[in-house]
């Protein structure tokens, strides 16, 4: 994963305390733990907060939270987003029955790798062929309909991109890990 060279962030966080719809908004999804820096950046702009908090992918929808999981860390391991890929790995990784050596795979490994079905596998081809492509090859999507919905492979795609969205905010602005999320394994 790539890292940047200091720790200070490009543009800070909106003068505390927030407003109180966005501190609520930040409170359900935190639920008393301090809010992520990503989120106090964010409500610097009302309408950008809420645009950007209304289009999370972290509810009960078509996907299991270990289909969820997988695709949020390789998208943003593969973006170099070590501060989101972290905040999932501490808060998640258990939750979705992910391994340590799973959670390394997903940041120096492959689909590949003998720690993974192929259930999964299919999630990480479809990560890294977003990535490299913006495509989804025929056998791929053969892959993909197997095992899953059409809805779910409409969550797939657009969890991967709204990670992506999130890996470029995070990234751009080099925002600096939080003290409770874990850091890359590479």
């Amino acid at each position: 994963m790539v890292g940047y060279k200091n720790n200070s962030a490009r543009i800070g966080p909106a003068p505390m305390p927030l407003q109180s719809d966005m501190a609520e908004a930040i409170d359900s999804i935190m639920r008393g733990a301090p809010p992520l820096a990503l989120f106090t950046t964010m409500a610097r702009d009302r309408r950008l907060f809420f645009k950007f908090f209304n289009s999370g992918l972290l509810d009960r929808g078509h996907l299991t939270i270990r289909q969820r999981e997988i695709v949020i860390d390789r998208v943003t391991a593969s973006c170099g987003a070590e501060y989101e890929w972290g905040v999932h790995v501490a808060v998640y990784a258990q939750k979705a029955g992910l391994t340590e050596v799973q959670v390394a795979s997903l940041v120096t490994g492959g689909g590949d790798d003998a720690c993974w079905d192929d259930a999964d596998r299919v999630l990480i081809r479809l990560c890294d062929a977003l990535q490299e492509t913006c495509a989804i090859d025929d056998d791929l999507w053969s892959a993909l309909t197997a095992n899953n919905s059409d809805e779910a492979i409409l969550e797939l795609i657009m969890l991967a991109g709204t990670y992506r969205t999130v890996s470029y905010l995070v990234y751009g602005l080099r925002l600096p890990p939080d003290a409770a999320t874990r850091r890359s394994p590479a």
